[in-house]
This record gives C-alpha cells, sequence and structure tokens, in this order.
C-alpha cells in the first residue's frame, strides 16, 4: 500500500551517516522489493542486522498433494483444521500452485519463543478468530476479527494472541501484492470511486528498540524450506524508519461495497491483487434495484482463473449449505453458480448480511493432502436439480 510512513528517529538525508549518543553509528538497511524499483522503507538498525551466530537446522515443509491436475468443485469445512500450540505448526496448506498458496491455521499459544520471516512470499493473514497483536520491526499492529493483515516478504515478526481460540486465512503470494491498480491516481492515492480510502489503512505503531545481544531464535521460509537460525542482536533493534515497504491492517468490515441497478460483476468486490491472483472482500449490501432484477449472481464460467470463496459470517445467498469457515473452490473452465432455488428465492429481495473473502488465482491450484482431510466429497453434485 503505497502510503509514506515513518516512525521512531531518523537522519535528515539517506545514505548518510547517523550517530548513536555515544558517537558510534546506527546501521541502515533497505527492506525492498523488485530489484531496487518497487516499494521500499529505510531502516536504522542498533546493531548489525547480519549477524547470524548459528543454523541450526532445515526441514521440508513442501505441502503434500494429494490432487495435482484437479477438476471437481470442492467444499472444504475449513474449522475441522485441528488447533496446535506452535503457530508455524499450526499453518495447514489445503491449495497452492506456483504463484500462491492458501493456508489456514488455528494457533493455540498465546506467543511462542521465536521470530519469522517468509522470504519467498508476500502474507495477508485474515483474522476470522481471536484478538492480539504483530510485532515487527516495524513497531505493533493491533489485531481483531475482520482484519486483513498484509505482510512484505522478509518482514520479521511474531504473532500474539489474547486467547487460545483463533482462527486464521492466510494466503501466501509469489508476487508483491497492491491495492487494485484501478482505485488509484497517478500518484498512488486511492480515488473517489474506490471502496475504501487511506483513512481506512492501519499503519504499525509502538517501535520497539532492544539493544539486546544474545541467543535469539529465527525460523525463515525459503523455497518451501523452514531454517532455524540464531541471531546474536534481538531483530526488533530498529529506532527509526521511513518509506513505503511495511505491513499494515485493512479490515473487511471497512469496506464500502458498491451497488448498481442490475447484478455486477465479481471486479466490484476487489481488495487486493498481485499480478498472479486477486482478492475480493463480500460484505453486506443492498441488492440491485431494477423493479426486475435478479440479485443472485449469474451461472459463469472462470475461463481465466480458479476461484476460491472462505465464508466468514452471515447468510450465504447463492448457497443452501454453507457456514462460517467453509471454503468452496470452483475451477476454471467449468460453469457455475446459484445452488438450485437460490435464484429464485433471492428475487424481491432488498439486501444481503454475507461476508466472505474470495481469492482468485489465474493458475490452476493443486489440492494437498490437509484439503482431502476436510472436503465434502459431494460438493460437486450440489447443482442437480
Amino acid at each position: 500500500m503505497p502510503i509514506y510512513h515513518t516512525l521512531g528517529n531518523i537522519p535528515h538525508k539517506r545514505h548518510t551517516t547517523f550517530k548513536k549518543p555515544d558517537g558510534s553509528y546506527y546501521y541502515e538497511q533497505l527492506f525492498g522489493t523488485e530489484g531496487f524499483s518497487g516499494m521500499s522503507s529505510l531502516l536504522y538498525h542498533t546493531h548489525r542486522p547480519t549477524q547470524i551466530k548459528k543454523i541450526n537446522s532445515s526441514r521440508d515443509i513442501t505441502p503434500k498433494v494429494a490432487v495435482e491436475k484437479n477438476i471437481y468443485a470442492l467444499k472444504l469445512h475449513g474449522f475441522e483444521v485441528k488447533p496446535e500450540a506452535d503457530h508455524i505448526g499450526a499453518r495447514k496448506t489445503i491449495l497452492f500452485n506456483n504463484d500462491a498458496s492458501v493456508i489456514l491455521a488455528a494457533p493455540t499459544a498465546k506467543q511462542v519463543d521465536y521470530f519469522y520471516k517468509n522470504t519467498d512470499a508476500d502474507e495477508i493473514i485474515f483474522v476470522h478468530q481471536g484478538t492480539g497483536r504483530m510485532r515487527s520491526v516495524f513497531g505493533t499492529l493491533d489485531l481483531k476479527p475482520g482484519d486483513y493483515l498484509v505482510i512484505p516478504r522478509g518482514t520479521i515478526y511474531t504473532l500474539e494472541f489474547d486467547t487460545e481460540n483463533n482462527r486464521l486465512l492466510i494466503i501466501e503470494s509469489h508476487h508483491p501484492v497492491y491495492t487494485p491498480h484501478r482505485y488509484r491516481n497517478e500518484f498512488g492515492q486511492l480515488l473517489e470511486h474506490s471502496p475504501f480510502c487511506e483513512r481506512d489503512i492501519r499503519r504499525p505503531h509502538g517501535l520497539e528498540t532492544h539493544d539486546q545481544k544474545g541467543d535469539f531464535r529465527m525460523f525463515a521460509k525459503k523455497q518451501n524450506m523452514l531454517h532455524e537460525m540464531v541471531y546474536a542482536t534481538h531483530p526488533f533493534d530498529v529506532v527509526g524508519w521511513d518509506g513505503y515497504n511495511y505491513p499494515y491492517i485493512f479490515s473487511i468490515y471497512d469496506f464500502e461495497p458498491i451497488t448498481g441497478r442490475v447484478h455486477l460483476p465479481p471486479p466490484i468486490h476487489q481488495t487486493f491483487e498481485s499480478s498472479a491472483m486477486v482478492v475480493c472482500s463480500f460484505v453486506p449490501r443492498l441488492y440491485d434495484y431494477h423493479p426486475e432484477a435478479v440479485p443472485a449472481p449469474y451461472n459463469h464460467s472462470n475461463i481465466d482463473s480458479d476461484e476460491l470463496l472462505y465464508y466468514v459470517e452471515g447468510n450465504f445467498m447463492s448457497r443452501n449449505d454453507v457456514k462460517p469457515g467453509y471454503l468452496t473452490l470452483h475451477p476454471a473452465g467449468f460453469v457455475h453458480g446459484p445452488q438450485p432455488g437460490a435464484m429464485e428465492r433471492s428475487i424481491g429481495k432488498k439486501e444481503t448480511d454475507e461476508r466472505a473473502v474470495m481469492i482468485d488465482t489465474f493458475k490452476p491450484l493443486m489440492i494437498t493432502e490437509e484439503a482431502i482431510k476436510i472436503q465434502d466429497p459431494d460438493y460437486w453434485k450440489s447443482w442437480l436439480e
């Protein structure tokens, strides 16, 4: 999200000396994307950010593929993913391709004794259940249900929760995640027709600066390997930073729906994009107001993408059989639409109170063994009359 932000103390000019009170130097770090041409921030560390004392172990966490080339529409019972204490261990990849992964997690530990960074992918963590905070080198972000937490790749962070009852939907993107280009002007400002604006973006606060040496556990994900390392200094030793590349939060409850006289297509719900996928937010809205409008979505083919819906709350107008935490996958190339009876029921209705997250990937998704554990095998028959 290209909004300039700064926290703490920084020098007047970039790439110049910045002295500590004792006359020694702080250490500058450029944190950027796309080979110095994308968004970036400059961070100023108390200690050199390059000090790794030990690499303890590495383990392969590549998802186990159950179906590589899928033709079936699927329904997955997301809340059947079993809770686990460890935050990394709780993450279960259910669908993925070379561009993106869709992960469900139910972490129960309120905090862990390590730090984490994903070096390969931007992360969008949707908080379905639970409250807490994300602590990072950029400061703190407070979490609550409905939040999209967007984390640029390489960000060092840890999550803390207030209770053991937490449910997360995590999207990993191997391409940088942005707000939709069509919502922004040439200067990056969100336009008047955008369904959200800069006021809705929550940025980090409460910068932590730890001047500590010791042994600090770090897990880094790279190429589906999880590497455990020991850092020589506390990762949160930044005295100040500024720039455009940092974690932020946007809440689904701040998404303002776009409505029309007749039914509008799914791109009106778009919230984020990369070069390989889009993420949309379905929220309560007034239905179409043409006197003969059909509020239910028309049958359509996903010619260019796999469509995945994650149901958050409310009554889902187009289906008879979904609950919060369910996911439905509709693969590219096949027609899908409302369940029999849903279209007829929608006629004459004035509004909907549903909330859901939609993920469309431009390449087919593979189905993992974790997904098979929670699937409804007969979902693909649900359109039969």
